[in-house]
């Protein structure tokens, strides 16, 4: 068959096993990304955290308790260890928990993770593609800061996480852990694990599949939560300086692993799984983002007789679809234009005719007004010419009457 491989033993060496150190040249060459989103309320020491984890000191303001709103503060940063440049992005969820009305402190934070998906869906969906410059906004991984209180979890924390675990990578660490003690942490470890079952949250787990890493990512999973204490102050201790809190009764040492669980933290997230992580944000989230947007879309795999159903058919199906949309509204719209048109005709053809009635009755009243002027002109005429009669009779008369004097006298 066709599908059957053949093993073939080489005579000699061909040069292929060159493979992996020609891809580890390119990916040092190209450089890498990581983004990481901090979510915790303000003042738990997400910062502190992500400058002891890097061992740096990132610009950062301190965030006031009064943000009307929880909003996103991405910073990116070049950094280079050896010859391996890294491209960091840290995103700060500035005034999450410190509103009273807590209902939408979520919502920001899905949204920013959605836009990261939807530039580089776009960016896929170009016809001319450039995501090999492409800077990939997508987060790697959630680094969720729980109180220390001892107790359980906020419903605010379940809730976040909640909504985030299909999109993101969750790894939930308790802040300032140096502030409760041993017996009570691992209580609250428990209770946390249990909780986050209970309701369902998925969180981060670190793969085991990869022999060379199975051991240590089996016995760190059962650590989770970590419990993390942040601080680049340096304090002597002994005969060395180390990175440690000073407390009027003693040293919480930030990378003794019998104080905190930092070491454990930074193991796994930058030494150890950090590519795990990347590969599982575009495998797993970022896939199922892009299948529920094309979904969305009417884009499917297969159409109803399960036949496969190729994406120009799709698209040709759509077109189709869209272009009949279109036909019949321009139809719709056309007719209603029509309609319109028609009415208008018939109003204005009402106005026209109400138009020539009040004309015809002007007309009518303009004749019978005209009539009554020539009538009392002709009256008029009557009366002038009857009085010029008179008038001229009243003349001849007086004109007679002299004459007739004057015969009288010479009489």
């Amino acid at each position: 068959a066709a599908s059957e491989k053949r093993n073939l033993s080489l005579g000699g060496h061909v040069g292929f096993d060159s493979l992996p150190d020609q891809l580890v040249s390119k990916s040092v060459t190209q450089g890498f990304c990581f983004n990481i989103l901090c979510v915790g309320e303000t003042g738990i020491g997400k910062s502190t955290l992500m400058n002891t984890l890097f061992n740096t000191m990132f610009e950062n303001e301190e965030a006031s308790h009064y943000q009307n709103g929880v909003c996103m503060r991405p910073r990116t940063y070049d950094l280079q260890e050896s010859n391996v440049h890294l491209k960091l992005t840290i995103v700060d969820t500035v005034g999450f928990g410190d509103q009273i009305n807590k209902e939408e402190s979520y919502k920001p934070i899905v949204d920013y993770i959605d836009t990261q998906f939807e530039n580089y869906l776009q960016e896929e969906l170009k016809i001319k593609r450039s995501l090999f410059n492409y800077h990939d906004g997508r987060i790697h991984i959630c680094l969720y800061f729980i109180a220390p209180t001892g107790h359980s979890l906020k419903s605010l924390d379940l809730v976040t996480m909640k909504k985030l675990d299909s999109k993101v990578n969750i790894i939930p660490i308790i802040a300032k852990a140096d502030t409760i003690s041993k017996s009570e942490l691992h209580k609250f470890k428990i209770k946390i694990m249990s909780e986050l079952v209970s309701n369902g949250v998925q969180i981060y787990q670190f793969p085991t599949d990869d022999d060379a890493v199975t051991e240590i990512n089996s016995s760190m999973n059962a650590h989770l939560p970590f419990a993390v204490v942040g601080s680049i102050e340096e304090v002597k201790v002994g005969n060395k300086t180390v990175r440690a809190r000073q407390y009027p009764w003693g040293v919480v040492q930030v990378e003794n692993e019998s104080h905190c669980d930092f070491v454990k933290l930074r193991e796994m997230l930058i030494r150890v799984n950090m590519e795990d992580l990347r590969e599982q944000t575009h495998a797993r989230h970022y896939e199922l983002y892009r299948r529920c947007k094309l979904e969305e879309m009417g884009f499917k795999d297969t159409d109803p007789d399960c036949e496969p159903f190729s994406l120009q058919e799709t698209y040709e199906a759509k077109r189709k679809e869209f272009m009949g949309d279109l036909q019949k509204k321009e139809e719709e719209m056309r007719q209603m234009f029509v309609n319109k048109v028609k009415e208008t005709e018939a109003e204005l053809k009402e106005k026209e005719r109400e138009l020539h009635n009040k004309f015809e009755q002007l007309k009518h009243m303009h004749q019978e007004e005209k009539r009554k002027v020539e009538e009392k002109r002709r009256e008029l005429e009557e009366e002038m010419n009857a009085f010029n009669r008179r008038k001229v009779a009243a003349e001849t008369l007086s004109l007679a009457q002299p004459l007739k004097k004057d015969k009288d006298k010479k009489k």
